[in-house]
């Protein structure tokens, strides 16, 4: 695949240095740790390695990757890596898609609380869901759930939402059957949204009652209970956005669909078009439009677009992708041969996915001529 002709790296390159100038004393650690890993990443700033071809001597120089999961360019060989290993676990059933998001005052409050919102986010969603499915009344059954935080909007706004890929259906409570959910039904969504809400606010309430929130800036008065209560009392009586899409066409659909969501990074160099004196102008969807209207241009400003895509660097050690129910670990592989056994479907061969596995340090070359004799 050919290399873009703008990256995000190119625009680091370029501006990062003023830019941190310019913030310093407001930028984290992390982000700038982020900044410097995308700068160098496939430089010679991290060394690397001499190639040579055996059979027409052709000889390149390949540059280390940085591996830093915000990278737009390190995140494909991570994404093959770990698709092979769930590629294992799926089962021959309907895949449905849910999504949880959070409104814009809690949304708020993540932004200067990443890890503990974040977090709550994660739990809130998947009780919900592991709730309802185990309730008689609905599936009654043990379900599993892989859950990917996402913190963007397609204009690299503040918008942390959780997507979760759930088979449809469970091992019964008994653990003797496979209850299967109803074809394109999984749960029903006003029970998830009113279950969510509930869990997620007296989870923030509990969190602030610890005192593992802070507040800063037009938030500051939130430290005190009552301002905060009062602050989330609005949110008892909205609707909260919880979306349940039909269920995927196969295994291999859900596949296809992971593989574009659990290594997405804020944008990706292909959005890019331009970076000039206007700013940077790259693609994005607006979702309030339909058709091909969706698909429209941005420019930013240089600083406002390095400042948009840094509030999404995720604290360290946080981790962005979960799993919960039958695909927690380290019960997974039982609860799978389970379902399998339960499903009467064999066990898949195992797929080697070290020797499918590309080195990240080792991107194709277009240009070596045994790779353009075989292309022709």
């Amino acid at each position: 695949m050919a290399r873009p002709t703008l990256e995000v790296a190119d625009i680091f390159r370029d501006h990062g240095p003023a830019w941190r100038q310019a913030h310093a004393g407001h930028v984290s650690l992390d982000q700038l740790k982020v900044m410097s890993a995308i700068e160098r990443c496939r430089t010679a700033a991290l060394g690397g390695h001499v190639e040579r071809c055996e059979d027409c001597a052709f000889t390149t120089i390949a540059f280390n990757s940085c591996r830093n999961r915000h990278c737009p360019k390190c995140q494909s060989a991570a994404a093959r890596q770990w698709l092979a290993e769930r590629e294992a676990e799926l089962l021959p059933v309907p895949y449905f898609h849910v999504v949880f998001t959070l409104p814009d005052r809690i949304a708020a409050i993540a932004y200067q609380n990443k890890a503990v919102v974040y977090d709550l986010l994660f739990k809130a969603s998947s009780e919900a869901v592991l709730m309802i499915a185990a309730d008689p009344e609905h599936l009654g059954a043990r379900i599993g759930i892989t859950a990917v935080l996402h913190t963007w909007g397609s204009a690299m706004t503040h918008h942390p939402h959780v997507h979760m890929i759930v088979p449809g259906g469970g091992i019964a409570l008994d653990g003797k059957r496979w209850l299967s959910c109803q074809p394109h039904f999984l749960l029903p969504v006003p029970v998830l949204k009113k279950l969510f809400q509930g869990l997620m606010l007296a989870k923030l309430l509990a969190a602030h009652k610890a005192g593992r929130l802070i507040f800063f800036g037009q938030h500051a008065h939130l430290a005190e209970r009552k301002a905060f209560a009062a602050y989330l009392a609005p949110l008892r009586k909205i609707k909260w956005y919880v979306y349940a899409k039909p269920p995927f066409g196969g295994p291999n659909a859900v596949l296809a669909y992971l593989s574009r969501y659990t290594h997405r990074v804020a944008i990706s160099n292909r959005r890019l078009i331009a970076s000039d004196q206007d700013g940077v102008t790259f693609r994005y969807k607006d979702y309030r439009a339909d058709g091909r209207a969706r698909f429209k241009r941005m420019t930013l400003a240089t600083d406002e677009f390095i400042r948009r895509f840094l509030i999404h660097v995720l604290p360290k050690g946080f981790h962005r992708i979960r799993h919960y129910g039958l695909l927690a670990r380290p019960s997974c592989a039982d609860n799978i041969a389970r379902a399998r056994e339960l499903l009467a479907v064999p066990t898949p061969q195992h797929h080697n996915a070290d020797a499918d596995a590309v080195n990240p340090n080792d991107p194709p070359n277009p240009s070596h001529p045994c790779h353009a004799a075989a292309a022709a």
